[in-house]
């Protein structure tokens, strides 16, 4: 019965063990060749340093003492201490927006840009950056609640670790899906930012509260008279489905971007497949609007199907 909870229990630490060991690394370098380094230069102000870091030294100080527990083989304890500093994580977290605004206005400055430049670059060695960093953190907190998930099912109910491993499990699954959330927002962010770049002027505009990237591609819309259909761009959102058209490759510095021509709202917009149920060539989807009409086809089957079930799919939760 001992062997029962003892050898899963322990295959679980050794690996939660590595993990934490790895993850102090990376905070180590962290701190010290981006923050510790550019502040002793002076090129690093201090309220810079928290706009772009944050709680991130409170962080490295929380899993340091972590990493101490484990190797000592207190599990529960460990989590229990590192659970009652989580908010130091939710301060970094709810901070991502800041930290990416700021960190691209000061690398973008000319006294500072090669400084960062070659701290990317040392710290690049380490397989680490200051965006995968975060993406590590996102990790690493994925890792944790699956780790103390397994603990806690290989922690016998007699042993007295049992109640702070089960406690700390609720606590950093509720940590963890705030960082996934943070994470999934700032990603959305990123979209919306890469295709209003995209877009030529500033007609258009992408960017806007609540609203999030679904997909983009080309289709051919049909005329609802006459003939010859022509490829557009399409980029789909929560709220609108705007297309557009690429601009004149005559101009140099327009060839790679876009125009948009419509923005069609998709609140009490309706969407039905023409043709293309079978496995044809291609197929025709109608989406009607209050004030408007289109009719959207592609000749890959794949390509049509998956616009469908995508606009369906946001037409959908636009209508609860």
């Amino acid at each position: 019965q001992r062997s029962h909870w003892f050898l899963p229990r322990l295959k679980t630490a050794v690996e939660l063990l590595q993990t934490e060991r790895r993850y102090c690394e990376q905070l180590e370098l962290v701190t010290t060749y981006f923050v510790k380094l550019l502040m002793a230069k002076g090129t690093l102000k201090k309220d810079i340093k928290e706009s772009i870091f944050s709680s991130i030294e409170a962080i490295y100080s929380v899993n340091q003492s972590l990493l101490v527990n484990l190797e000592n083989g207190f599990l529960g304890r460990g989590f229990d201490q590192f659970c009652s500093q989580l908010h130091h994580y939710s301060t970094y977290v709810d901070n991502i927006y800041t930290a990416s605004k700021v960190l691209r206005e000061y690398g973008s400055k000319k006294n500072h840009a090669r400084l960062v430049l070659v701290l990317e670059s040392t710290i690049r060695n380490f397989s680490l950056s200051t965006q995968n960093f975060k993406t590590s953190t996102i990790l690493c907190h994925s890792r944790y609640k699956h780790f103390l998930h397994d603990l806690a099912a290989n922690t016998s109910p007699s042993n007295p670790e049992f109640e702070l491993v089960s406690r700390s499990a609720t606590a950093v699954n509720d940590i963890s899906q705030r960082i996934q959330s943070n994470a999934r927002r700032h990603n959305n962010h990123l979209q919306l930012c890469r295709v209003q770049k995209m877009l030529k002027g500033q007609k258009t505009k992408v960017l806007a509260e609540g609203r999030w990237y679904i997909r983009e591609g080309w289709l051919n819309v049909v005329p609802l008279k006459g003939t010859g259909a022509k490829p557009k761009m399409f980029f789909l959102f929560s709220d609108m489905l705007l297309q557009a058209k690429r601009c004149s490759t005559l101009l140099p510095t327009s060839g790679d971007k876009f125009v948009g021509q419509c923005a069609y709202p998709l609140l009490d917009c309706t969407v039905e497949k023409v043709f293309g149920h079978t496995k044809s060539q291609g197929g025709l989807i109608s989406l009607i609007f209050p004030k408007a009409k289109l009719l959207l086809m592609s000749v890959n089957q794949e390509n049509i199907n998956d616009w469908y079930h995508s606009l369906s799919a946001t037409i959908r939760s636009r209508k609860k």
